[in-house]
């Protein structure tokens, strides 16, 4: 059997095992399964409003999948989009913070630039520690997830808090000059865009350049890449750095275009959903977009779902365990069964 057919039917039985387990839940909390589960398509991608706000969620789901694919690419793991989100978010902001009034062609870029470099800092100290100190960049990485949150919630609590906010922990506004522009109209921004052709610029990258060359084979022996020329230490920094640069440009886009301004919780486990849709896609650039606009649909249509149809956010969030779990497993058989058909 060909590996395409493997695939395919193990999406058909994901989906299948998906489906049975939504149904048993749904009916288990007293809600018409087959009504509930229509609602969710209609709700995620229904109409151009329903489609505008799944994108929106996948955004930062994409960027930070890309984030966790480049260093998995180098054989490295890691957790940190979260953290590296919150510190491209924090860095951003503070070039707001500063230059409120400077003008949108200054402070629009500048801004960007420095989300980006913010990421780049926090993901590259890690691959700095893995690549000098080997320290394994899965425990540095989900550790400082805490530290890039706590100093959010420190500066939106304390020094940067907005007086006029009545309590709220947030900054200032962003002044118009430094709001990431829209597409259409619509919530859907920049950021969308940027984050598809990052996937499809990678996707070439390290399929048809020397540089993917060096990455698979430090991957696969580092003493042959030694002897080849290719060095471990500067392509864990490289790879970890760029991987940070595309969650903090998440992070600030997240802040600027949807939020209006730093505060704490811009993010509702986007670092963490980015990780397992890199999973999903089987560290894959190109497929890891499809499937966060998919997952980011799931979002927007839990949301729409305690709205509309009064179901917990708890139900919702359930119900995207189950499809991660479902889609894992079946990633993981499909991936068992082609390694013993060759």
């Amino acid at each position: 059997m060909s590996a395409s057919n493997i695939r395919f039917i193990a999406f058909i039985g994901g989906s299948t095992a998906f489906l049975i387990s939504a149904s048993i839940f749904l009916a288990t909390i007293g809600k018409p399964p087959l009504t509930t589960l229509s609602q969710m398509v209609y709700y995620a991608f229904g109409d151009s409003y329903s489609l505008s706000e799944s994108l929106v969620k996948a955004t930062p789901i994409l960027l930070c999948a890309l984030a966790v694919i480049l260093p998995a690419r180098l054989g490295l793991i890691t957790v940190g989009g979260e953290g590296q989100l919150y510190f491209g978010a924090l860095t951003g902001t503070a070039i707001v913070v500063g230059f409120p009034t400077a003008p949108m062609l200054v402070l629009l870029p500048v801004m960007i630039l420095a989300g980006a470099a913010g990421g780049a800092a926090w993901s590259g100290f890690a691959g700095l520690l893995r690549a000098h100190c080997n320290v394994n960049e899965t425990i540095s990485t989900l550790l400082m997830n805490y530290v890039a949150v706590l100093l959010v919630n420190y500066v939106t609590y304390g020094a940067w808090k907005d007086p006029a906010s009545l309590g709220w922990p947030a900054t200032m506004m962003f002044p118009p000059a430094a709001i990431v522009p829209s597409v259409f109209g619509t919530r859907v921004h920049a950021g969308l865009i940027v984050g598809i052709m990052a996937a499809i610029l990678l996707h070439i990258a390290v399929t048809y350049t020397r540089w993917g060359i060096a990455l698979r084979v430090i991957a696969g022996n580092r003493k042959v890449a030694a002897m080849a020329g290719f060095g471990f230490v500067k392509q864990t920094i490289m790879v970890m750095a760029m991987g940070g640069a595309l969650a903090g440009f998440a992070g600030i886009c997240e802040t600027s275009a949807i939020q209006g301004r730093l505060q704490a919780g811009i993010s509702v486990g986007y670092g963490l959903t980015g990780f397992l849709v890199a999973w999903l896609s089987g560290q894959n650039f190109l497929r890891a977009v499809p499937i966060a606009i998919l997952i980011g649909g799931l979002i927007a249509a839990g949301d729409a779902l305690q709205l509309y149809s009064k179901i917990p956010s708890a139900s919702a969030t359930i119900l995207q365990g189950l499809l991660f779990i479902a889609a894992l497993a079946a990633s993981g058989l499909a991936g068992r069964r082609t390694a013993r058909h060759g």
